[in-house]
């Protein structure tokens, strides 16, 4: 695409622009600023609204009492268990078993930092919660393919 078609539709990143590469006027490929595309914009929100889902669902687990506030903390942060365990240092089954409230009510604070550090979070905000999960940006309903 030549640089001046590059896409510059209502941007998810506000005042942050992708980078796309184009054709310049003398044929040589340069980078260009994107502040959006309407196809990709869709896209990205759909796959935050699922991530929204997801938290929504830890969040309705830890109400119950079945998961501790670790899970909530995974799902806002795309985390699985293996990944979480690999950056806190720990063996997958231990960070499994954190995902257990009252065995998360015991950890210890050295514990507690690491996750923190992890999610960047004072340690005392690790139990507090949302009531419900926010999106870092969205579309109006009209453009989300929404009536």
């Amino acid at each position: 695409m030549r640089k001046h078609e590059v896409p510059q539709d209502a941007a998810l990143f506000g005042r942050w622009h992708e980078i796309a590469y184009a054709v310049d006027e003398d044929g040589r490929y340069v980078l260009a600023p994107c502040a959006g595309w309407d196809p990709a914009n869709v896209a990205n929100l759909q796959a935050w609204e699922v991530i929204a889902e997801a938290a929504q669902e830890a969040l309705r687990g830890i109400d119950k009492g079945s998961l501790s506030p670790l899970a909530f903390h995974m799902a806002v942060n795309q985390m699985d268990v293996p990944l979480v365990a690999d950056y806190v240092g720990l063996a997958r089954w231990r960070v499994r078993r954190h995902l257990r409230p009252a065995v998360w009510r015991r950890l210890s604070s050295a514990l507690c930092v690491r996750y923190a550090v992890l999610f960047r979070l004072p340690p005392g905000d690790l139990d507090r919660l949302p009531e419900r999960p926010q999106l870092p940006f969205s579309l109006p309903s009209a453009e989300k393919g929404h009536p």
